[in-house]
C-alpha cells in the first residue's frame, strides 16, 4: 500500500496506471475510518484494478464554531484498516497543496446545496462539492463510491459530475449501522453514554415512518409529526430538521409520492447526528 501526500505524484502514478488500461476506484474520506468507510473500499476493490483511498479534513466545509479542530483523527488506525481492504493507496494532500495562498475558485451546486443540512451550515457544500470536484480532478477515477448515510451529499456529487462534465460514474452503497441501528459516523465519538443510550430511536423513528407509509398514510406532515413525537418524547436531542423530500431534487413534499428521501438531523451534545431512509412510493 502507497501512502502519497504530493499531488502531482499522485497525477503521474496515476496517469502511467490509466496508460496501462487500470480501471480505478476511489473513495474520498476526511479519516476516522469505520465499517461504512471499510463497505465502500471493499466495492471499490472488487470492481477496479485499483482503489484509491484519500483522507482529508476539508477545512472549507467547516464554519465557526464547528469542529474542525476536534475532528477525530487517528492516522494509524485508519492505515491498518486500509490495509485490511487492500487499498492500493492513500491520498494524504496537505490543506497547503490543496489551497495554496491566494487560491480563489470554488464550486457552488445551487438550490440542492441550501436546503436540509444546508439550510443550517450554510456554505457547507460549497466547500464539500469544490473538495469533491478537486479530488477527482487529482484521480480521474472510473468509479467513485459514497455512502447513503450523506444522502444530501450524494445528491449535490451526482449533479456536480454530471453539470461539469466528470467521466467519473459514482456508486451509492447503503448506510451501514449498528447492531442497535444508529448510523456509523466519525462524529458518533462525540456522544456521551447517556446519548449513545438515546440515538438508535433515530432509526427506529425512520422505520415506523416506514411502516406507516407501507400501510398507507401518504401526509408529510403527519409522518413528521410522528417522528418528531419519537424522538422528543424518547431522547435529550434537539432536532435541527426532519423532512420529507424528493430523492433527486430535495424539494419538500407535502404528499408523499414518487421516490422520497426521509430525512432528519440532530444535535446530541456537540454531535449532530444525520439518518434518512428512502422509500418509492407509487
Amino acid at each position: 500500500m502507497l501512502k502519497i501526500r504530493s499531488i502531482k505524484k499522485m497525477q503521474l502514478l496515476l496517469e502511467v496506471a490509466r496508460q496501462e488500461k487500470k480501471r480505478i476506484g476511489f473513495v474520498p474520506t476526511m479519516g476516522s475510518l469505520h465499517e461504512g468507510h471499510q463497505s465502500l473500499l471493499r466495492k471499490s476493490k472488487k470492481d477496479n484494478d485499483l482503489s484509491i483511498l484519500s483522507i482529508f479534513v476539508n477545512p472549507k466545509q467547516f464554519f465557526a464554531n464547528e469542529d474542525f479542530a476536534l475532528y477525530p483523527r487517528d492516522e494509524k488506525k485508519d492505515e491498518i484498516l486500509a490495509k485490511k481492504e487492500k487499498v492500493d493507496i492513500i491520498l494524504y494532500p496537505s490543506i497547503k497543496e490543496m489551497y495554496p495562498d491566494g487560491y480563489k475558485t470554488y464550486v457552488d451546486v445551487e438550490q440542492l446545496s441550501n436546503v436540509l443540512c444546508g439550510e443550517s451550515r450554510s456554505g457547507h457544500f460549497r466547500g464539500v462539492a469544490t473538495v469533491v470536484a478537486k479530488l477527482l480532478n487529482i484521480v480521474c477515477p472510473d468509479k467513485l463510491y459514497l455512502g447513503q448515510k450523506d444522502a444530501q451529499q450524494a445528491v449535490i456529487i451526482k449533479q456536480m459530475v454530471n453539470d461539469l462534465n466528470f467521466p467519473s460514474k459514482i456508486e451509492v452503497m447503503p448506510t451501514v449501522r449498528e447492531n442497535d441501528g444508529l448510523a456509523m459516523s466519525s462524529r458518533n465519538s462525540y456522544l456521551s453514554m447517556k446519548h449513545r443510550e438515546e440515538v438508535p430511536v433515530l432509526f427506529k423513528s425512520l422505520k415506523l415512518a416506514k411502516y406507516k407509509i407501507l400501510k398507507g398514510e401518504t401526509s408529510a406532515g403527519q409522518i413528521i409529526r410522528q417522528i418528531r413525537s419519537n424522538i422528543t418524547q424518547n431522547t435529550s436531542g434537539r432536532i435541527d430538521y426532519i423532512e420529507c423530500v424528493n430523492a433527486e431534487t430535495l424539494q419538500p413534499l407535502r404528499t408523499l409520492t414518487g421516490r422520497v428521501l426521509i430525512a432528519v438531523a440532530v444535535w446530541f451534545g456537540r454531535a449532530r447526528l444525520i439518518d434518512n431512509i428512502i422509500l418509492r412510493i407509487r
